[in-house]
C-alpha cells in the first residue's frame, strides 16, 4: 500500500495566506502608528502649561463653578487645538472641553510664549445652553 502524504494546511494555502496576512499586518501597523501619534500629540498638549493654567483658572472661577456645578472634569481633546513653533516663536490655540454636574462648556485659549512665560490674548469659557455671556478668565474673579 502506498500512502499519499498530504500537505499541511499552510502548504496548501500559502498562495493566499501570505498576501492577505501581509496586507493585514501593514494595515494594523498603520492604524497603531496613527493611534500612537494622536495619543502622543494629545498627551503633549494636555500636559502643556497653557492647558493646565486654563483648566485651573476655569475650575476656580466663581461664575464657571456656579454655571457648571461641581466637580468640573476635563473632556477629551478635540481637533480644534494647535501648538506651533515657528522662527523661535511658540503659539498655542486650544479648545478644552469641560463638564460639571449641571452643564458643559469649552475653554478657549490663545497665547504666545515669550522666553519661559506665556502671554494670553484669549482665555475664556463658553458655557453651553446658557444665556450668560462668555466668562473671561483674564479678568479678575469677583
Amino acid at each position: 500500500m502506498n500512502e499519499i502524504k498530504q500537505k499541511s494546511w499552510f502548504g496548501r494555502n500559502w498562495p493566499w495566506v501570505l498576501p492577505v496576512g501581509g496586507c493585514l499586518t501593514v494595515i494594523v501597523l498603520f492604524i497603531a502608528g496613527v493611534g500612537a501619534a494622536i495619543f502622543g500629540v494629545t498627551k503633549a498638549i494636555s500636559g502643556s502649561k497653557p492647558y493646565e493654567y486654563a483648566y485651573e483658572k476655569a475650575t476656580t472661577h466663581h461664575a464657571v463653578i456656579e454655571a457648571l456645578g461641581t466637580p468640573i472634569e476635563k473632556g477629551f481633546m478635540n481637533s480644534k487645538s494647535n501648538y506651533s513653533y515657528n522662527n523661535g516663536e511658540t503659539t498655542i490655540s486650544l479648545t478644552i472641553p469641560i463638564k460639571g454636574s449641571r452643564n458643559s462648556a469649552l475653554i478657549y485659549v490663545e497665547g504666545t510664549k515669550d522666553g519661559d512665560d506665556w502671554q494670553y490674548s484669549k482665555l475664556f469659557v463658553d458655557i453651553d445652553n446658557n444665556d450668560i455671556s462668555d466668562v473671561d478668565l483674564l479678568k479678575e474673579d469677583l
